[in-house]
């Protein structure tokens, strides 16, 4: 038990160590820029509009994304009630703290993944290299501003890459029974 708690210990001073929530400047800005761009309505928003106004391959696209997010949620919120770490103390990130008190796995961390990931195995390659930038950038920043320790994020990752290479196996299968039952039911195919 001992050497649990010196990870711990390790875990913490490191995440302080990274931390800039509490000093104004640049780094602060990037940081709280980067810990938003991985908020889960800014993402459902994203692929709705990205579903409305996009071709076939973006509307298949959007769903994907849309489903696998979902899965996803569950599965996190699933881990961190189990879990209950408490977030790191601080001021910023009151919506993360009120609404979701506990930090372990990241949710912005496995979220951030899973979307490269998806982008890696759909295309194009030019946004999944774009994506696979942003994903660590989104954990670091949270770790930055004080909503997470270092490994809330790095297992928050490790979730959402697992869930995407597991549940791309399933995919086809998947949204060909979710369609075949949308079109006798609205008459409307998912793309």
């Amino acid at each position: 038990m001992g050497r649990f708690y010196h990870l711990l210990e390790i875990d913490r001073d490191c995440s302080y160590a990274l931390r800039v929530a509490e000093k104004p400047g640049t780094l602060r800005n990037l940081a709280m820029f980067f810990a938003h761009s991985g908020d889960s309505w800014f993402w459902g928003a994203g692929m709705f509009i990205l579903w409305l106004a996009g071709g076939t391959f973006w509307k298949q696209w959007a769903v994907y994304q849309v489903f696998w997010i979902g899965i996803l949620a569950i599965l996190v919120q699933t881990l961190k009630f189990s879990i209950r770490r408490k977030r790191p103390a601080g001021e910023w990130g009151a919506i993360y703290r009120t609404t979701d008190p506990h930090s372990f796995p990241s949710g912005h961390a496995a979220r951030s993944f899973l979307i490269a990931i998806l982008a890696s195995l759909l295309g194009p390659l030019w946004l999944a290299a774009i994506l696979w930038v942003w994903a660590p950038l989104v954990s670091l920043a949270r770790v930055a501003m004080g909503v997470h320790y270092v490994s809330d994020v790095i297992a928050g990752a490790i979730v959402g890459i697992l869930l995407m290479f597991l549940g791309w196996q399933f995919s086809g299968f998947i949204f060909s029974h979710i369609n075949q039952i949308l079109i006798p039911m609205i008459g409307l195919a998912l793309w």
